[in-house]
């Protein structure tokens, strides 16, 4: 049966995770596919290879489309673009699609239309996005469900694409998804089941261009959602995306809060997680949904994960022992606060992915006393608010990286008393000497933290590497 991309001209806009799905999906629904990709790396070079054999147009090192063979900034007869969610909205490939009157969907955009495709079963979307704790939530959601006997999977921004997830061979009675900022950006008919936003906190300003502009995008998982618009408590700026969001008749407001859930909140009362929200009179009653040591870790920041992720499952009629079963049976990924030993008395944490300020507040709040290994790329952050807050909590502080004069700077203001080891070097073998330094000022019962508040580019190839030489560097002192 052909369908609706028979014969279309698209263009999609970047290779990589996302890039390649979208073309190959768009190809095989009959669509003229040709690709634009800013590089022409030797990844590039099998992706684009592995697309010609289709029959797929590629151009690499053509990201703006503004070569030869191209009107007004576009490939000759494009009629829609499909981009990869990290390309900038001020792209002059985007520019020119505006004054053409051309649409732009991202990936999530195209498989939101897609589903149901081929007879498939149309399986609702529960949505997770925020600044910090997306995966791990989508994680334990996808656990929770599971455990209820549903067929379902996490994914999303993730690494799972979610075109595979509506159009390949398994059908699912609903999906877990991990929304970023960017993807929600280009998903403009996204319309899910039930919704949250975690936090907000300044990040990716470069790629939105202010404050406003990124909660805006953030805002939009709550478009039109069925059920529940799942809130944040204690951030306010979450509640106020629900309140601007223009939802379906009947969906509630649901928040979840680490102190006495009021009615219509998820919360913790005396060491457990209980519903105020989805129980008969909820002004009277509360259901108890698991215990506080079923989350693992226990962290602040991780039962507030938990409580997020149960609220989505209730909304979607998840019985309260699915709950507890599913969070008993998640596994946090690698590099998320993460115990790795315990040497001398002492513990080792590796929380490589608190790439910044905001991720880093949440795990430094979870331990006390703390020597903590911080720095790297601040990506334009500043630290006083961070360091302030955690100043009562420090036993000392070691630091590594291109940018960690801003943290020692912020260290001197807030909390002058806190001995500081500066590491005045940026190449890999910084960390197991970061380690020793660490080790040297910790005392029995303290926690020594790597929570970076940084991205990693300047030492490693990314976060997990960074978080595997701690680990490595803290094994060798148990040795």
């Amino acid at each position: 049966m052909p369908s609706e991309f028979s014969g279309k001209h698209v263009t999609v806009a970047g290779l990589g995770v996302s890039g390649v799905p979208a073309a190959k999906v768009l190809h095989g629904l009959g669509a003229h596919v040709t690709v634009v990709n800013d590089g022409a790396d030797e990844r590039a070079r099998a992706q684009a290879a592995e697309l010609e054999a289709l029959g797929v147009t590629v151009r690499l090192g053509d990201g703006t489309a503004s070569g030869s063979g191209s009107a007004a900034g576009l490939p000759e007869g494009t009629e829609l673009i499909v981009t990869a969610p990290g390309w900038k909205p001020t792209k002059p490939l985007f520019t020119a699609a505006e004054q053409a009157g051309v649409p732009v969907w991202g990936d999530v955009e195209l498989a939101w239309r897609l589903r149901g495709h081929g007879g498939r079963k149309a399986a609702p979307w529960l949505a997770v996005t925020g600044t910090n704790g997306k995966t791990t939530t989508v994680q334990m959601l996808a656990s929770i469900l599971a455990a209820a006997g549903l067929r379902t999977a996490a994914v999303g921004n993730i690494g799972v694409s979610l075109l595979d997830a509506v159009t390949g061979d398994t059908e699912y009675d609903v999906l877990a998804v991990e929304l970023s900022s960017y993807q929600l950006h280009w998903a403009p008919s996204l319309r899910a089941h039930s919704a949250v936003v975690l936090n907000l906190a300044a990040d990716h300003l470069d790629w939105h261009g202010s404050m406003e502009a990124y909660a805006a995008d953030k805002g939009r998982v709550y478009e039109g959602n069925q059920v529940a618009c799942v809130y944040n408590v204690t951030d306010r700026a979450t509640e106020d995306l629900v309140r601007a969001a223009d939802v379906e008749e009947g969906c509630r407001a649901v928040g979840f809060t680490l102190g006495t859930p009021g009615p219509s909140q998820l919360g913790v009362v005396e060491g457990l997680l209980v519903d105020r929200a989805f129980v008969e009179d909820r002004h009277k009653n509360a259901q108890e949904l698991a215990e506080v040591s079923d989350v693992n870790p226990p962290a602040p920041h991780n039962i507030a994960n938990a409580l997020a992720a149960a609220a989505l499952a209730r909304a979607y009629g998840v019985p309260a022992a699915a709950v507890r079963d599913g969070l008993r049976a998640f596994t946090p990924d690698a590099h998320r606060i993460a115990h790795v030993a315990d040497v001398d008395g002492v513990a080792y944490v590796d929380d490589s992915k608190a790439t910044n300020t905001h991720a880093a507040e949440a795990s430094l709040a979870a331990y006390e006393p703390i020597v903590w290994i911080a720095g790297g790329l601040a990506k334009g952050a500043t630290f006083d608010e961070l360091v302030a807050g955690a100043a009562k909590r420090l036993r000392g502080a070691v630091l590594i990286g291109a940018d960690r004069a801003l943290i020692r700077e912020a260290l001197a203001r807030h909390a002058p008393e806190v001995p500081v080891v500066d590491l005045d070097r940026t190449d890999t073998g910084a960390m197991p000497q970061a380690v020793q330094e660490a080790r040297r000022l910790a005392e029995p019962g303290d926690t020594v933290l790597l929570a970076p508040a940084c991205a990693s580019m300047d030492m490693f190839t990314n976060y997990n590497k960074r978080g595997d030489a701690f680990a490595e560097a803290v094994r060798e002192l148990g040795a």
